[in-house]
């Protein structure tokens, strides 16, 4: 900026300039400018008190921009994502932060999770009302209920939160996780999420679960939810559930109950004993009992392990409900399946790094941000050009969007970043992957691991054998 009427104060008022932009531009990180649309400036502005109420140089929006790119780039550490920081402050004229990631980390720490949860809400939101009317089922709004487990880092801290298994010797194991989650059947979102430790049961961790479900929603699970006090709560909370029935827990007959239809059959079902997960108060709260529908339907799609599936349901008009319609949606419950593997193998979610259990909770919820941001430009770009979402590939679409951030970085004004965009939904539209119904997957390794012994005892009691390659235990 040239002064030529007042060169005695010219520098003074050029870097006063200069110190009032930076906070505003050396938090721009390169998926901000791709994800803007999305998730606009003003929702990581600064705090008015306590954490981040401060211009400091791990600003909010440069912390949770540096920790989403570090997630999104699979493998990336903290120094990475400072390096990163570094680079694009560089480019920019700006002062850079420091190579140590000590100030990185402590930022991180500070994060708010209020604010990444209404960042998470807005986007499933957003992308709920992308959905039409034919992307719903028989009119109605499907949530997928799934389960996993994922390890972390083998600190104090995190055992004491998260307790490994208890066939696991000290020092052996690793402190586990549970996760339980519904994810949206249109959009392939994870919209709602709980998490617990190893000794937590899915099923009472699924009482929480079921207070953020709307009116109307219909669960979809396998056959762990296919039982009387998951069909029960959801009665009494107007939802309904399509489940496998669960036969090693409840006998089905289909000579008893009014009949449908052929192998469809309306049940009445008793409360039974009461199950260990759930507390004598809140099953004296379950009615004695309630009507639901059995369905034998038929699989006929090669590559399944099953041919006949037993479906129970709170859907009990067959007539708006057929059974056929029934196990379209039960098998369409494999592509919610395929949604945690892309977080733990593509996302590399199933072992976390992070040393204490609030970290692990911010880290978790920018694995499930970065998976639905994936997911919202997917979205964005089958409707613009018509084409089904499930075909469009999730690790395609994560790559893609790693060099489109940086040509969005390099546009000159917003008009040429939206250029960057449209590119990018085409290029993510035509290039689909091919529907194979009838491909199998097995779970088995091609490449052959290297034979180490396994670890029996803490690594620190291990002994080196000269000459042998090999290790032991001090007696």
């Amino acid at each position: 900026m040239a002064t030529p009427d007042f060169p005695s104060w010219a520098g003074d008022f050029k870097r006063a300039y200069r110190k009032f932009r930076t906070p505003a531009q050396g938090s721009v990180h390169q998926l901000e400018l791709l994800c803007a649309p999305w998730i606009p400036a003003w929702r990581l502005a600064q705090q008015d008190e306590k954490d981040f109420s401060r211009q400091r140089q791990w600003t909010l929006r440069l912390t949770f921009w540096c920790f989403l790119w570090q997630v999104a780039q699979v493998g990336s550490s903290c120094r990475d994502a400072v390096r990163q920081a570094m680079a694009l402050c560089a480019a920019q004229g700006l002062r850079a932060p420091t190579d140590d990631s000590a100030a990185y980390c402590v930022a991180r720490a500070k994060l708010p999770v209020e604010r990444l949860d209404e960042i998470h809400r807005q986007l499933v939101q957003d992308a709920q009302g992308r959905v039409t009317q034919g992307d719903l089922w028989c009119g109605r709004r499907v949530r997928a209920l799934d389960g996993t487990c994922v390890t972390m880092a083998d600190t104090p801290e995190n055992q004491a939160t998260y307790p490994q298994a208890s066939t696991q010797k000290a020092g052996c194991g690793f402190p586990v996780a549970r996760i339980l989650a519904s994810f949206c059947l249109a959009t392939g979102m994870m919209v709602h999420w709980v998490t617990g430790h190893w000794y937590q049961h899915e099923l009472s961790m699924l009482a929480s679960l079921l207070e953020s479900f709307e009116v109307g929603d219909v669960l979809l699970g396998d056959r762990g939810f296919g039982n009387f006090p998951v069909l029960a709560q959801c009665l009494a909370r107007g939802l309904d559930g399509v489940f496998r029935a669960n036969t090693a827990k409840r006998r089905l007959d289909f000579r008893r109950g009014k009949r449908l239809g052929k192998d469809d059959r309306l049940v009445l079902w008793h409360r039974g004993p009461k199950p260990k997960y759930m507390s004598p108060e809140y099953w004296s709260q379950l009615p004695d009992q309630i009507t639901v529908r059995v369905v034998r339907v038929q699989v006929r799609v090669l590559g399944f392990r099953t041919r006949s599936v037993l479906l129970v349901t709170t859907l009990l008009d067959p007539l708006n409900h057929p059974p056929q319609a029934l196990a379209q949606l039960y098998l369409r419950r494999w592509e919610m399946e395929i949604c945690f593997r892309h977080l733990k193998t593509t996302l590399q979610m199933d072992h976390l790094s992070c040393k204490s259990p609030a970290m692990i909770e911010r880290e978790l919820r920018l694995h499930f941000l970065t998976h639905n941001l994936v997911r919202r430009v997917a979205l964005e770009a089958a409707r613009r050009h018509l084409v089904p979402v499930q075909r469009i590939s999730f690790a395609g679409a994560l790559g893609a969007m790693h060099t489109f951030a940086e040509a969005c970085l390099r546009a000159r004004n917003p008009k040429t970043q939206e250029q960057v965009r449209t590119r990018l939904y085409q290029l993510l539209a035509g290039d689909l992957v091919p529907e194979r119904p009838a491909r199998r997957e097995p779970r088995a390794l091609k490449r052959r691991l290297k034979s180490y012994p396994l670890l029996t005892a803490p690594r620190r009691q291990y002994r080196e054998i000269p000459h042998r390659n090999r290790y032991r235990r001090p007696e």
